[in-house]
């Protein structure tokens, strides 16, 4: 990487921080319409920022990001239940990813989730490593016909995607709205973390990114 991509890639990182910390704020009296904002707002990122996923000669003819339509159910409150003493306590994992590079996760405990996903639970990771960051991937039966084949993110905070949350509590918010794919699924150059076993739905999840 050139000296001038890091500056690139800190302030895409800094965009995105944005406009989830807008989206924070707005949701909380309309989320649909904080939501539909930041589709916009990503769309403009990756028409036009050089850290775009997409190539140089995608952008050029990019017309936006594919999205089921907004669907108020798929919005959750979910109680994180902590990681057991063993579990806290292993080495951390090696979670597959799209690539050579192995990406370290540390399981911190779970969330079950409600609506249309009641009775599901889905395993919640830690980056390890300096920062560190929460990390929820997932992957449901629509994955390799109406949206990625690896999976989606719902969570990845030390890149910027929090959908926020009462740590008093103990809660997270979840908005299965705002899935949206890895940066491999645009582009094999990217390598990406990928949702394990254990992060695998039951049910399709017709919310967020889907494939054009």
């Amino acid at each position: 990487m050139q000296d001038a991509e890091y500056l690139e890639l800190a302030d895409w990182r800094r965009r995105v921080a944005e406009i989830y910390a807008a989206w924070r704020r707005a949701a909380a009296s309309d989320p649909q319409a904080a939501t539909l904002r930041l589709r916009a707002e990503r769309d403009e990122l990756f028409r036009g920022h050089p850290q775009s996923p997409i190539s140089a000669d995608q952008r050029a003819r990019f017309g936006g990001l594919s999205y089921f339509d907004y669907e108020p159910a798929y919005r959750m409150v979910a109680r994180v239940e902590p990681a057991g003493e063993d579990e806290a306590a292993a080495a951390p994992l090696q979670l597959p990813s799209s690539g050579s590079e192995p990406f370290a996760f540390r399981r911190i405990g779970r969330v079950s989730l409600s609506g249309p996903l009641a009775g599901a639970v889905l395993p919640l990771f830690w980056m390890e490593g300096y920062a560190g960051g929460l990390f929820l991937p997932f992957r449901d039966v629509t994955a390799g016909t109406e949206t990625y084949g690896a999976g989606r993110y719902l969570l990845d905070t030390v890149k910027g995607a929090d959908l926020g949350g009462d740590w008093r509590a103990g809660e997270l918010v979840l908005d299965f709205n705002l899935a949206y794919h890895p940066s491999c699924a645009y582009d094999p150059k990217w390598n990406c973390p990928l949702a394990p076993p254990q992060s695998r739905l039951a049910l399709p999840v017709r919310a967020g990114e889907r494939l054009p």
